[in-house]
């Protein structure tokens, strides 16, 4: 692939972390198009660093092919899903992640997009069975993301030491709130940090040298540390003295708790970023780590370049919209609701989707009725008062067979003025091999919080409900 002078790329997660400090280097050699859900980026117009805005909801297939459409033959993919999209999210950050890593190969491969670059996670040796649940998300979003034809480019790195970064922000804040610190076994894990610095200097390379499309490159600094290491190392660096007991326990349990009360993380965030510490990451090597290694900066010293004159880490970029964006969140009053369910051999998603609202009157017969509609959606009525509870028309974008979405048009339980409606799909993933059912932006009648103890509780009940008959169905057809 011809690499060219200017040309625009695709970048989805441009507004975080990674995103800003890419867009800001490289803004001399390219032109971004960045995809957005933050509606305070898309209304502010901000032109900076050679960026144009597009606003989409990247859980819309429909709007991420329009986002993509004729945009550029090469993609940036920095997305992550720790972070709140609804103020109700019923959902595992893994399935999340995998839905929005699908959304954009589909949406890549309607466009025309021929390469995506993508920022994982260091995969430690052993089977895949055995890794923590974000590393084994970062290799299912590896694998999504070229299961619609584009070449993959994966940069993978373990802590990116910068300005506003989620993980150092974590370590930082820690350093400074606790002077005494007792520690479990896992800080004596392995990881390799890597400036911001030297992460661009690699997309750089990745981005100019067509050789290295479609590569697996691990990244890090010169010197592999232990979490430990790198908590002395920072105290040291802020000019603070800590003292730290390590107890022979490798238990993170406890662990999840403390960093969330000390560091202000959120336990979205803390929690699967914990889990994968367990894990002794190195490097494989690889030519584009060896392009960069010779001049990599120390962690202290890329630490040193992140904080500001009061040793505190300077401010992510994302922070001066984020107020706004998780305000409107709120007050839209949406739900997202995600579940990855077994799929039976032989069936579809538009099979499933059948089978689901003929199992789910049996379920709960006599009270609910499944009514087909004549739009081939389906109403499901409340018995013997025959009162419609919902009402699904299909969607007439989603012809294939791997798909299938219904809009949530009407019915008590909905409100039924709410724009964008709610949509109710099945969608295949990993190959054909799971389903994934989700609820988008649907928006309750019901008074918030009593719809949270009640018909929010029993959706998650019926999926778990039907993932098992799903399962037992399997069972039944191997028997």
């Amino acid at each position: 692939m011809k690499r060219e002078s200017g040309e625009t790329l695709i970048i989805a997660g441009a507004s975080g972390f990674v995103g800003s400090n890419l867009r800001r280097a490289l803004a001399g050699s390219f032109h971004f198009r960045a995809i957005t859900r933050s509606q305070s980026l898309a209304q502010a117009g901000l032109t900076e660093w050679n960026t144009d805005w597009v606003l989409a909801d990247m859980f819309s297939l429909p709007q991420m092919e329009k986002a993509l459409a004729g945009a550029g033959r090469r993609a940036i993919y920095l997305v992550h899903s720790m972070l709140p999209s609804a103020r109700l999210n019923q959902s595992r950050f893994e399935d999340l992640d995998l839905l929005l890593a699908d959304n954009f190969a589909r949406a890549a491969a309607a466009g025309g997009v021929e390469e995506i670059i993508f920022l994982g996670g260091l995969i430690p040796s052993g089977p895949r069975a055995s890794l923590s649940p974000h590393l084994r998300s970062r290799l299912e979003v590896e694998e999504a993301l070229g299961a619609r034809g584009a070449t993959v480019t994966v940069l993978r790195a373990g802590v990116i030491v910068g300005p506003g970064g989620s993980s150092l922000r974590m370590l930082v804040n820690l350093i400074h709130r606790l002077p005494l610190m007792v520690l479990p076994g896992w800080v004596r894990s392995r990881t390799r940090c890597l400036s911001i610095e030297d992460l661009i200097r690699a997309a750089r390379h990745v981005l100019e040298d067509p050789g290295l499309a479609g590569g697996v490159y691990d990244l890090g600094g010169p010197d592999p540390l232990t979490y430990e290491k790198m908590i002395r190392q920072g105290a040291e660096t802020m000019g603070l003295r800590r003292h730290l007991v390590t107890l022979p326990i490798r238990s993170v349990g406890v662990s999840k708790i403390w960093i969330r009360i000390f560091s202000g993380a959120p336990m979205s965030l803390v929690d699967p970023l914990v889990d994968s510490l367990r894990h002794n990451l190195d490097l494989q090597p690889n030519p584009l780590q060896a392009r960069i290694e010779a001049d990599a900066l120390t962690f202290p010293l890329a630490l040193k370049r992140s904080l500001d004159g009061q040793g505190h880490l300077l401010p992510n970029p994302r922070e001066r919209t984020q107020t706004e964006d998780n305000r409107l969140i709120r007050t839209a009053r949406r739900v997202r609701s995600v579940q990855r369910l077994p799929l039976p051999p032989g069936l579809r998603a538009a099979d499933v989707a059948e089978i689901y609202f003929r199992w789910l009157a049996r379920f709960f017969a006599p009270l609910i009725e499944a009514e087909r509609r004549s739009d081939g959606g389906f109403c499901l009525r409340l018995f013997p008062l025959s009162v419609p509870l919902l009402q699904l028309s299909p969607s007439d974008l989603t012809p294939e067979a791997d798909r299938k979405v219904y809009y949530i048009r009407g019915g008590f339980l909905a409100n039924t003025r709410a724009e964008p409606p709610g949509r109710f799909e099945f969608r295949e993933v990993m190959n054909g091999r799971e389903i994934i059912t989700a609820i988008h932006a649907y928006q309750p009648r019901l008074p918030w919080h009593f719809y949270n103890f009640t018909q929010a509780l029993l959706h998650l009940y019926v999926m778990r409900a039907f993932g098992a008959y799903l399962e037992e169905r399997m069972r039944d057809e191997h028997r």
